[in-house]
């Protein structure tokens, strides 16, 4: 007779959550894009509605109806009382197009981009060390040459730092500059709103010629003709104007560590004394530890441009190595913060 010796099953050391949560991310990203497509968000502000009015108004079925208001409830975006589904006040803030703060252009831009975040091009990303945006093509230079790309792009940016525009300002005291050189501004959404908190100052938005269009419109838009000019410049091979602060949004993330540290050289010469640089980024801890958010938004630099995100010690040394002195690193809005330093 045969003898078998029983093999004990090994217990795992933890549950499995976390790997339903890495799913649920990807796909609570899609199917918050739907919605968003589907106009959920405008449809719910008129009044709450109940899952059959909501199937009657989408015209979808009810199975799919309830799965995409529970994804929707379980992100945030939506809460149910007494059956009826209504908005929560983010979404009021950011989903509704009469808000201040609606990320509409950088939403639809997202739905278009959204095959460039697959398996296969984040694989692809990985394993060439390239962006997979516009079918491999450089970011800026395909900007360069098609007006209605960059157009687009930069109305999204301009939405997605309509709140972290306004929150920076408030966090350092700029009543001694006169005058902030935005530095690849896009639509100038920063130099707009650190103007508006600022009467003292006045600013110039520097970026190629399709993008400088549209910053051009934002400023008239605004009423700001007449503190803020807009100058097609290349920030790699043209000096920079004049200026007593130096101010990059998502600049330093585009471009890899020896373009950073150019550009820090660059405006450490550039600026004037008791001048100051201003980075506005958002930021991994020192350990590059923290945040999953900071996490996939570098995964996205590397699908879409060279560069990659990086610590408040990274960007604190680049401006100590130029010559930077006073260096700060504040906190912002969410996941932004602003690295800053003085030139004696």
């Amino acid at each position: 007779m045969n003898q078998h010796t029983c093999v004990d099953i090994q217990k795992p050391r933890t549950d499995e959550k976390l790997l339903w949560d890495i799913i649920s991310g990807n796909i609570g990203f899609g199917t918050f894009l739907v919605a968003y497509d589907l106009k959920l968000f405008p449809l719910l502000a008129e009044k709450p509605q109940t899952l059959t009015e909501v199937c009657e108004m989408l015209k979808i079925h009810e199975r799919p109806a309830k799965a995409l208001l529970a994804m929707s409830v379980s992100l945030g975006l939506l809460q149910v009382q007494d059956d009826y589904y209504s908005l929560t006040s983010f979404a009021e803030d950011y989903l509704l197009e009469g808000s201040s703060t609606y990320l509409g252009d950088f939403l639809d831009l997202t739905v278009a981009t959204a095959s460039v975040y697959s398996f296969e091009n984040i694989k692809k990303a990985i394993l060439s060390n390239s962006s997979q945006i516009y079918s491999g093509e450089k970011l800026f230079q395909t900007h360069e040459k098609q007006a209605d790309l960059a157009r687009a792009f930069t109305n999204a940016i301009h939405s997605r730092n309509l709140g972290p525009a306004q929150a920076w300002p408030e966090v350092l005291d700029l009543s001694a500059h006169r005058l902030l050189l935005d530095i690849g501004g896009g639509s100038g959404v920063h130099a707009i709103n650190a103007t508006l908190k600022w009467s003292n100052l006045q600013a110039v938005i520097v970026d190629l010629d399709p993008i400088c269009e549209v910053a051009q419109e934002f400023v008239i838009r605004h009423g700001l003709q007449s503190r803020i000019k807009i100058q097609v410049s290349d920030m790699w091979s043209q000096p920079f104007p004049t200026a007593d602060i130096h101010f990059y949004s998502d600049i330093y993330h585009d471009w890899p560590l020896e373009k950073g540290r150019f550009l820090t050289q660059k405006s450490f010469d550039s600026l004037e004394r008791g001048g100051r640089i201003i980075i506005h980024e958002m930021l991994y801890d020192d350990q590059k530890l923290n945040s999953s958010a900071v996490a996939a938004y570098d995964i996205a630099m590397l699908l879409w441009t060279e560069g990659q995100q990086y610590s408040a010690r990274e960007l604190s040394t680049m401006l100590m190595d130029a010559g930077f002195t006073n260096i700060e690193v504040k906190p912002t809005f969410g996941y932004w913060s602003i690295v800053t330093g003085c030139k004696p």
